[in-house]
């Protein structure tokens, strides 16, 4: 669980130096739209600033602030798989962990995703950018970090033992493990 939470706190930092440059961030997009004569769609996935990069930007100020998105939603999509690894899931975290991978995959819709308080992503780009251009894509990162620290949160209210079985048990450990449990779960001791 350290390292997922190591992960997290990597990722965030990244997240705190691109968020300083959101206006050359949505600057970049709005010169890849210019070149691609594509002012009317907004830009609406992860695969689309994909595209953006590489067949639609042409200065490296641009392709250098585009790849750091690029780069954080990519490790964000691998510390989903990452928590996948860390414990099989409760109804809670599993509904979590499902938004987080939505949210990350590279075609999903984010047109009308929003980030709301206390994040002010949206607040800094003007009405119009922000209703019809660029607010899903400034809004994803914060919304999956948020998801990401609910995960964690109800994760590390789980047994501890819940978190070592998945890394560390199989076949007659697990087994046993499931004894322990129905036993512990009913109140009587399995020794």
């Amino acid at each position: 669980m350290n390292e997922v939470k190591e992960s997290l706190r990597s990722i965030e930092q990244k997240y705190k130096l691109f968020q300083q440059q959101q206006l050359t961030f949505t600057a970049a997009l709005e010169h890849c739209r210019e070149n691609a004569h594509d002012k009317i769609r907004p830009i609406s996935s992860i695969g689309q600033v994909q595209s953006y990069t590489e067949h639609y930007c042409n200065n490296s100020t641009d392709r250098r602030i585009l790849l750091m998105f690029l780069d954080i939603c990519s490790e964000l999509s691998k510390l989903c798989q990452h928590f996948e690894a860390v414990h099989s899931g409760t109804p809670v975290t599993n509904n979590l962990l499902e938004k987080c991978k939505t949210l990350v995959s590279q075609s999903n819709d984010l047109s009308s995703l929003r980030a709301k308080y206390p994040h002010d992503v949206v607040n800094h780009l003007s009405c119009d950018e922000a209703r019809n251009h660029y607010g899903g894509v400034v809004s994803l990162i914060p919304l999956v970090l948020d998801l990401m620290k609910e995960w964690i949160a109800h994760s590390e209210k789980l047994p501890r033992k819940v978190l070592q079985h998945v890394t560390g048990t199989t076949g007659a450990h697990h087994h046993a493990w499931l004894i322990f449990c129905i036993f512990s779960r009913d109140g009587v001791s399995p020794c």
